[in-house]
């Protein structure tokens, strides 16, 4: 194996990809393999043969009770976690994914047929340890670069374009490949940054499988301030070295209630070592964390909450309003539970990087924008509420945003108890920032449709305007149709936004009150400093121009609403991605 040529090239996108950050701004850096001064002995024996094809990896996984194993405590990257939150990270550092496919090829009727079969990420992770042979030739490292992927695969088959094609489907290349031939890939593309980048991640994916085995600090150690103890380390008849033979060996011979008792043997026995220093409660609830998908299950419950109150705003039926307010408080209820444990677990307010802020102001905004649409009883808010929800929340989980697995807080972050304050300050502004444009995006679809399609009354349902109706107002005043429905709309969007210009301001100010804490000065015009600001200015305008006499205030409020969104959008992902600072941590 070209062991020596992946290292250089690490080595080497070190050099040239430095880090831009202030010292003691950066978060602990974090390692997919667990580092040792010795040899790591394999628990689970040397590897053989593979005994088992995809159907029968299929059928064996269905049968695996893992769950004994799923909050036993591993340590990782400087903290204590859970296998299950291993098994999670191993996978994303594989794959790229939350789980492991392959490709099952079946026969039916003289046509083979592929299905595409995903397995949990604990059976992934045991799995690459105890049988990697069956892996060697599969499709199990990602590639999110197009252009490798591709040079890999014309090297791997350089006659056969139909199996190119079939692979660079996939997404993935097989652990042989990435031996074979990602030096001569790497050569002929040394000068593309790109290039560089996507090798890097691609020997990071293969260093996980061939030394994950690495990561089982499963034993706790004898004293609280000592290190943990890899599984192989122990003596061969000790209880857990023997209940980590029979796992394996039951699983290679393919015998899952004999794997189940193992797995039951193995856990009892690791927690027996130690027991005055094994962790305790915190571990069933970051496995409970790791099942309840708690994220995931928010978003999609705020999407048919968001659809419940844009049909109830286009019919007027009562019904829909309930189902929607239902609907939110249900997502509500699992965004603040995922948001909630994820602080148990990391022992910290969870807002300290990419991931974790994204989830945090969704939720902070969500909050506001349900307590506004029950105080005013106007239901727009609540669509809001939910469309803020499901867009940062689909953002943050499924297109691979920083910051997903808890880790340890960069030092500059518990220098002072302001950083809560100003963060969740700054995260709700921003929040309101987002529920503002999307009462924009109302308007000005309101707005446009009734311009190109007539300019026709909305319908009324039982004598009342669908949209007062839907809005939780009356028609009292005789104001009804179009005119009324964008009247309320601004109204709607200059209630949001006049809440994000004060509280993006009082943000801004604790920000440089803890600037002053933690670095010893107030305002150094750093690029998320001045950002903000500029942020802030554009707010500011739109107040202003409130009182200016224009032709359409409503129009031109819900147009610069779209452009604070914009440079909010820089300022919150565009400075912390490509502008050095101090701030290089968020």
């Amino acid at each position: 194996m070209k062991h020596a040529l992946l290292a250089f090239v690490t080595a080497m996108l070190t050099t040239l990809c430095p880090a831009q950050q202030v010292e003691g701004n950066a978060h602990p850096e974090q390692h997919a393999v667990s580092e040792h001064s010795g040899e790591v002995v394999n628990p689970f024996g040397a590897p053989v043969a593979a005994t088992m094809d995809t159907a029968a990896k299929v059928e064996f996984a269905k049968q695996l009770d893992l769950s004994p194993l799923e909050d036993v405590a591993v340590f990782h990257n400087g903290r204590v976690k859970v296998l299950s939150t291993l098994a999670n990270d191993t996978v994303k550092n594989l794959t790229g994914r939350h789980k492991h496919f392959d490709l099952l090829r079946t026969q039916e009727g003289g046509t083979e047929k592929v299905k595409k079969v995903t397995f949990d990420p604990m059976f992934t992770m045991f799995d690459t340890m105890i049988d990697p042979v069956y892996y060697l030739d599969r499709p199990l490292l990602g590639i999110n670069y197009l252009p490798l992927r591709r040079s890999m695969l014309a090297l791997a088959f350089p006659d056969d374009y139909a199996k190119q094609q079939a692979w660079l489907k996939t997404g993935m290349v097989s652990p042989r490949m990435v031996d074979q031939y990602v030096s001569q890939a790497f050569a002929a593309h040394d000068d593309s940054a790109p290039y560089r980048k996507a090798v890097g991640q691609l020997d990071r994916s293969f260093g996980v499988f061939r030394d994950g085995l690495a990561n089982l600090l499963v034993v706790a150690p004898e004293k609280k301030d000592a290190e943990w103890i890899h599984l192989g380390a122990l003596r061969d008849n000790t209880p857990a070295r023997i209940a980590a033979h029979k796992f394996a060996d039951s699983w290679r011979a393919g015998d899952a209630a004999g794997v189940n008792a193992a797995a039951s043997e193995l856990a009892t026995a690791l927690e027996a070592i130690h027991p005055d220093t094994y962790p305790t409660t915190r571990r069933s609830i970051e496995a409970f964390y790791n099942k309840a998908n708690a994220f995931e299950w928010g978003l999609w419950i705020y999407l048919l909450s968001l659809i419940l109150l844009i049909l109830a705003f286009g019919t007027g039926r009562r019904w829909l309003i309930g189902a929607g307010v239902a609907a939110l408080i249900v997502a509500l209820a699992f965004h603040g539970l995922g948001f909630t444990l994820r602080s148990i677990i990391a022992e910290r307010f969870a807002i300290q990087n990419q991931f974790e802020s994204m989830t945090g102001l969704s939720l902070f905004a969500a909050v506001v924008g349900t307590i506004v649409m029950l105080w005013r009883k106007q239901w727009l808010f609540g669509a809001a509420a939910a469309g803020t929800g499901f867009l940062v929340l689909i953002t943050a989980t499924q297109t691979g945003i920083p910051g997903e697995s808890i880790g340890r807080e960069a030092a500059i972050l518990n220098t002072s108890v302001l950083l809560k304050y100003h963060v969740t300050t700054v995260l709700t502004s921003y929040g309101l920032i987002t529920l503002g444009f999307i009462c924009s995006l109302f308007y000005l679809g309101t707005h446009y449709a009734g311009k190109f399609f007539g300019g026709a009354q909305l319908a009324t349902a039982g004598g009342e305007s669908v949209a007062a109706g839907a809005l939780g107002l009356d028609d009292s005043d005789g104001n009804t149709g179009r005119a009324r429905t964008l009247k309320d709309l601004d109204t709607a969007t200059m209630t949001i936004l006049q809440l994000a210009f004060w509280t993006l301001g009082v943000g801004i100010l604790l920000g440089a009150w803890w600037a002053d804490h933690s670095w010893g000065r107030w305002w150094a015009f750093d690029p998320k400093e001045t950002w903000a600001l500029v942020t802030w200015i554009v707010y500011l305008i739109v107040i202003h121009a409130r009182f200016m006499q224009l032709k359409n205030r409503g129009l031109t409020t819900a147009w610069l609403s779209v452009i604070g969104f914009i440079v909010m959008l820089w300022t919150y992902f565009g400075v912390n991605l490509m502008l050095p600072g101090l701030h290089a941590y968020a």
